[in-house]
């Protein structure tokens, strides 16, 4: 009697080679980004080992240092200004970063992804590296510190063009809101992770809390290397739904609010012959592109201050040790995860990009207030509150880094062209990196002052990012009363 095929082996069988490649894709770049997020991480975990209460630090009996406030802090930082040095240090990197990125696109266009990304992977390794053998170089140059983070700011552009770019040219209109929503995961897995690495070193040895991600992103650079395929026809798959989608086909998905938004533009037109890459005032005529960018400059300001500080404020105000503050920041980030799926599964089901963002963002607004009045009274109140504002921030966020970037690549008049999508990606994010290097700095300037300051700082910026989306959230309001009228005639005919 002949045996039947093993169960493993017909779930196998049963994904054609498209659907294997595609996935393999999927999960290569979810875990590459994942690595970039990762090594950005500690510096925002070893702050509070920079500077701390010494007067709760056990002295070695062997240390012969003298007997004062500062004597286990680490300088420059041991001064009373070290908010400011901690927001300056942020602030290198993310400026680099903000820069960068507006170039980092052009280049993105111009080089094989497989090799740009390869690059950018081992120089963040080496920088990250370098900024965490400054503690055993016994390193106290602010400057030493400051250029570490700016090459590694500039180095870390390299990464979202180029995996949005590479999924661009794998996965055509069929990326739903919920999909890139799992997807952008990579951005909170990679702060979780790098949280907890550097939590394990940073009371011991606070340099291998930058070492052993280095060497983490180096290694998924080399992975890079010898596996990323960058387009479909490289291995004799088939191309996108996109590459042969009509004139007619809307950008974000089938929706009619979709194509309200992102209706085709006259000024942006190219063709399927001339891959040529989109211009920077091209791809801002692109209706709802300058709306969406500026409401995540503000959103990314309150993301990236939070990613950055957060640390150090439960530490100060719970009063946790920096391994104890670091594992508690990552609830933040858990709830970042969720935040980004409930958002791309409500704007799939609703059709409304903009409206569940500003939602998210109208209800985070007074969350981030309570977090700071009533976010420290107990364990379970700190863990709730974290997971709430942490998907209330978060989830706009991601939607509009993922499924509103990604869709800008199915666009008929792009067709699919990684190098129109590198730059129209580069863009957004670029913008919202300004925010994302405004908000620690601001950060650093003004939590001398008090916390309770920073977190209306907070809120002004969750605020205006809302109002940013208001004439987009209009539009598709009153495209919502339009088609329940027409339902209602239809029913009374």
């Amino acid at each position: 009697m002949r045996s039947s095929l093993a169960p493993g082996i017909k779930l196998a069988t049963s994904f054609s080679r498209d659907s294997w490649y595609r996935g393999f894709i999927l999960v290569l770049t979810f875990l590459f980004y994942t690595a970039y997020h990762l090594s950005r991480k500690p510096i925002s975990i070893v702050k509070s080992q920079l500077h701390q209460n010494c007067s709760f630090v056990v002295k070695p009996a062997d240390l012969n240092v003298t007997d004062n406030v500062t004597w286990c802090d680490w300088a420059p930082f041991d001064q009373d200004n070290y908010q400011n040095l901690f927001g300056i240090l942020d602030n290198c990197f993310l400026v680099a970063y903000a820069i960068g990125m507006f170039f980092s696109g052009m280049f993105g266009e111009r080089l094989p992804l497989r090799y740009y990304l390869t690059a950018g992977m081992l120089s963040s390794g080496l920088f990250t590296a370098l900024f965490g053998l400054g503690f055993y170089w016994n390193i106290h140059s602010l400057w030493y510190y400051c250029f570490m983070q700016a090459m590694n700011g500039l180095v870390q552009t390299t990464g979202w063009p180029a995996v949005v770019a590479c999924v661009g040219n794998w996965f055509g209109k069929g990326k739903r809101g919920f999909i890139m929503g799992v997807w952008n995961s990579h951005t909170s897995v990679g702060n979780i992770l790098g949280s907890l690495i550097a939590g394990a070193f940073v009371s011991s040895a606070w340099g291998m809390s930058f070492i052993v991600p280095g060497i983490i992103i180096g290694t998924t650079g080399v992975i890079c290397f010898f596996f990323l395929v960058e387009r479909p026809e490289d291995v004799n798959c088939s191309l996108p739904q996109h590459h042969e989608s009509s004139e007619r086909e809307p950008l974000l998905g089938n929706s009619p609010s979709s194509e309200e938004i992102f209706s085709n533009h006259t000024s942006v037109q190219a063709t399927e012959e001339h891959a040529e890459a989109i211009s920077f005032w091209g791809a801002l005529r692109i209706p709802g592109v300058v709306e969406f960018s500026l409401c995540l400059l503000f959103a990314k300001l309150v993301s990236y201050t939070f990613l950055y500080w957060l640390p150090l404020y439960i530490a100060n105000v719970a009063h946790f040790d920096p391994k104890g503050a670091g594992d508690m920041s990552t609830l933040f980030d858990v709830g970042g995860i969720v935040g980004g799926i409930v958002a791309g599964v409500i704007s799939d089901y609703s059709g409304g990009r903009a409206t569940t963002c500003c939602v998210m963002l109208i209800v985070a607004a007074p969350m981030l207030f309570l977090y700071n009045r009533i976010g420290q009274n107990g364990v379970p109140t700190t863990i709730g509150m974290l997971l709430l504002c942490g998907a209330l921030v978060n989830g706009p966020y991601a939607l509009i880094t993922t499924a509103v970037s990604a869709d800008l690549g199915t666009h008929e008049c792009l067709r699919g062209n990684s190098r129109a999508l590198s730059t129209v990606t580069a863009i957004i994010d670029g913008t919202g990196s300004i925010g994302a290097a405004v908000g620690p700095l601001l950060a650093g300037l003004i939590s001398p002052t008090g916390w309770n300051n920073v977190f209306y700082m907070l809120i002004v910026a969750d605020v205006l990012a809302c109002l940013l989306l208001s004439r987009l959230v209009f539009k598709e309001v009153h495209r919502w009363c339009g088609h329940a009228a027409r339902q209602r005639g239809f029913k009374e005919i």
